[in-house]
């Protein structure tokens, strides 16, 4: 397989500082030695610009924390994604998760014409708030509002028309989400596992299920942030919320999706090694992404 690595060093999207640095962390966890390895051909794109938050002005733009920049960005790693050949799998290195909205709309459209494309979203927040609901004006928290087409105009105009359905998102992995975005999430019909769901089901009933519902898709994107995992396996993140995925059933779950042959492109976000452990949790999110493009146990 051909891979394509693009970091997008991005924390304006976020609260705290430090996830600007996560594209280098996990390249220094070796993720380009560990794929070419397993077989595959990778090239490292580079880095999209983002501009660094000590030279703008933090002020909220229609409620909303550094707007400009953050569509600057995303809009530079669209236009990246988009002119990549059909052949390649492109894998997008965070960064906040605002980079999202930039990364699934130049994957759906590849190729110069829009596809349909499912998302399956490994994370303990929805970030399905929009400026309205925000509690923070953080654009890290809404980029699933705007990709589904709720929020800002700007924002939701980063796929020139193309907008994501609710009914081809899946979530894995939710347990921490506001009162008013629970209500948007509802009126969304979006399908969402929490980790009540994980203790019930079990990852592999909850994998089958995500492809079943994503059955009709064409494309099919799976943005993992690091934080699905439990703190005790990922302590190097902005946001942690104990009770999270543990260290096998994340890579079950990215093992099934392997299995599955359906998966195009891959997310690797909110890794912050200003809050980590000798890069503990880039590595571990490596081996997510190892497990995501082939490696086995046996």
């Amino acid at each position: 397989m051909n891979v394509n690595i693009l970091g997008i060093p991005m924390d304006l999207g976020a609260g705290r500082r430090g996830v600007d640095m996560g594209a280098s962390a996990l390249r220094n966890a070796h993720l380009a030695r560990t794929l070419r390895e397993l077989g595959h051909t990778v090239r490292d794109l580079g880095d999209v610009d983002v501009a660094l938050p000590e030279t703008l002005d933090k002020h909220a733009s229609a409620g909303l924390v550094f707007l400009e920049p953050i569509l600057d960005a995303c809009r530079a790693a669209s236009e990246r994604l988009q002119h990549l050949p059909e052949d390649v799998f492109p894998i997008t290195l965070g960064g906040d998760h605002s980079v999202s909205m930039g990364t699934v709309t130049g994957n759906a459209l590849r190729g110069g014409a829009a596809q349909r494309t499912g998302l399956i979203w490994v994370d303990a927040h929805t970030d399905y708030n929009t400026p309205e609901t925000s509690p923070s004006g953080n654009i890290h928290g809404m980029p699933v509002a705007h990709l589904t087409g709720r929020g800002d105009a700007h924002l939701m105009g980063l796929g020139g028309g193309w907008t994501l359905r609710p009914e081809d998102v899946v979530m894995i992995g939710i347990r921490s989400v506001d009162a008013r975005e629970r209500e948007l999430l509802r009126d969304a019909g979006i399908k969402a596992y929490t980790m009540k769901d994980v203790d019930q089901l079990g990852i592999t009933r909850i994998t089958e299920e995500a492809l079943e519902r994503l059955s009709d898709v064409t494309r099919l994107h799976v943005s993992f942030d690091a934080d699905a995992l439990d703190p005790t396996v990922a302590p190097g993140v902005g946001t942690p919320v104990a009770g999270g995925l543990t260290y096998r059933e994340g890579h079950l779950l990215m093992e099934l999706l392997s299995e599955s042959g359906r998966v195009t492109s891959l997310d690797i976000v909110e890794v912050n090694p200003v809050l980590d452990t000798r890069n503990q949790t880039a590595e571990v999110m490596v081996g997510m992404a190892a497990s995501l493009l082939g490696q086995r146990i046996l």
